[in-house]
């Protein structure tokens, strides 16, 4: 009886990993194993867990944060960013790599969706990369690592979900976030310059010396980050909730989308349909979640991996690092809402027992799941980029064009890691 808990935890790893679904493999194992192993009453707790999830005003952020993205992608306010940044840069060597990152960091900012950013830019970005003469490999490299950006820039859905695990702040998550996010972007930045630099495009920007009406560059550009950046400040100042907040961006996004003249009803009809597959995905893996909490409890799991722990005699920073280097390798194959939903509340009584400071684990968590969905051979946004990539782009042109930005993941981790008063505000 004393090893259940593990054996649930792996009955639940293989079967994700063979390919059932997530939300519905959570609950319904946790249920077999609670139905077999444990004391029936346990289950009378599950509509009452079930209830405060539905009713967590916090969490009515999610939708809302999904809605502001798709209305930017939707409406085309994206494309307009990086065609309007790409004409403003056009006189420097290597301005379209610069243009994707700024704009993926805008893009990333407002969806908070991996796949969604991924896609995009991709879809917009890689034709013209190519067209300009841009090698492949730094093409596809700085849509990969532009388009992740999303999981550690503010409002990011993932530190949204990552503070309600953790039962901290979100508020707090989004403000322990905006330095790690300034070392990544200012660090892509320098390196796309200097790689500009030294391997020029072999053909000249074709948006060179075109004049950009100071209206456009407004509308296209400014307004839809002081939107984003209102977002935020709302949140930072405690003027707005992180809930409050996303309403009110999302109610702008589409103000913006109408104002464009970008929105009409197929729009808002697509818009609606995909945040709500998008949301229930998430509410329906949160409620199996909820499941497998529920029965890994009643099991013992909180204190058998704690006595684990203690047995093995770890250092708070070697349990630590081990977490980190399970969590890489398990984001090859699980998604990163998968992720913080099993194994953050396992974790989070170790963590609590060894005193760490949760916002920078909830920073590491994020920074590490980011490099993860970088890494060749199996990081989620290559085949992302891969599936909207030309046919004449090549998988190794896609995974050498990528290795120079985890070295910048990488080297931002060990930054956070050596030195959490950098996340302390």
């Amino acid at each position: 009886m004393e090893f259940l808990p593990l054996f649930l935890f792996f009955a639940l790893l293989v079967s994700i990993l063979i390919g059932f679904p997530v939300a519905f493999t959570l609950g319904g194992i946790s249920i077999i194993f609670g139905l077999i192993f444990t004391d029936m009453t346990v289950f009378d707790f599950l509509p009452f867990r079930l209830f405060g999830t539905m009713t967590n005003f916090l969490l009515l952020a999610i939708p809302l944060f999904i809605f502001m993205g798709q209305t930017l992608e939707k409406t085309g306010i994206a494309e307009e960013m990086l065609t309007t940044m790409n004409k403003l840069l056009s006189g420097i060597r290597g301005g379209l790599t610069l243009s994707i990152v700024v704009v993926g960091a805008v893009l990333g900012a407002s969806t908070g969706i991996v796949g969604a950013s991924v896609t995009t830019m991709g879809l917009l970005s890689l034709p013209v990369m190519l067209k300009e003469g841009y090698r492949h490999p730094i093409a596809t490299g700085v849509i990969a690592a532009s388009g992740t950006l999303g999981q550690i820039i503010p409002p990011s859905i993932v530190l949204v979900l990552l503070g309600s695990v953790l039962n901290i702040s979100v508020g707090d998550m989004f403000k322990s976030a905006l330095i790690p996010s300034a070392i990544l972007v200012s660090s892509y930045s320098i390196y796309v310059l200097v790689y500009s630099f030294f391997y020029p495009p072999e053909k000249k920007n074709t948006s060179a010396n075109e004049r950009i009406p100071l209206s456009k560059i407004a509308s296209s550009f400014v307004i839809p980050i002081l939107l984003i950046v209102s977002v935020l400040g709302s949140i930072y100042s405690g003027i707005a909730s992180p809930t409050e907040a996303a309403g009110i961006g999302a109610f702008m996004a589409a103000v913006l989308g109408f104002v464009k003249k970008q929105l009409n009803f197929a729009k808002i009809k697509e818009i609606a349909k995909n945040t709500t597959q998008t949301s229930g995905m998430i509410f329906t893996i949160l409620f199996g979640a909820s499941c497998f909490s529920l029965v890994f409890r009643e099991l013992g799991g909180d204190t058998f991996f704690v006595d684990l722990i203690n047995r093995w005699s770890l250092s708070p920073y070697q349990f630590l690092m081990i977490t980190m280097v399970v969590i890489f390798f398990v984001g090859f194959f699980i998604d990163f809402i998968e992720i913080i939903f099993i194994f953050i509340p396992i974790l989070l009584p170790i963590l609590n027992l060894y005193n760490f400071d949760l916002l920078w684990v909830g920073i590491l968590v994020a920074l590490n799941l980011q490099t993860s969905f970088l890494t060749p051979p199996f990081g989620f946004s290559l085949f992302y980029l891969k599936g909207v990539a030309p046919k004449e782009v090549r998988t190794q042109s896609i995974y050498r064009g990528i290795i120079p930005f985890i070295i910048i993941q990488i080297a931002t981790f060990i930054i956070i890691f050596a030195y959490p008063e950098l996340i302390i505000l």
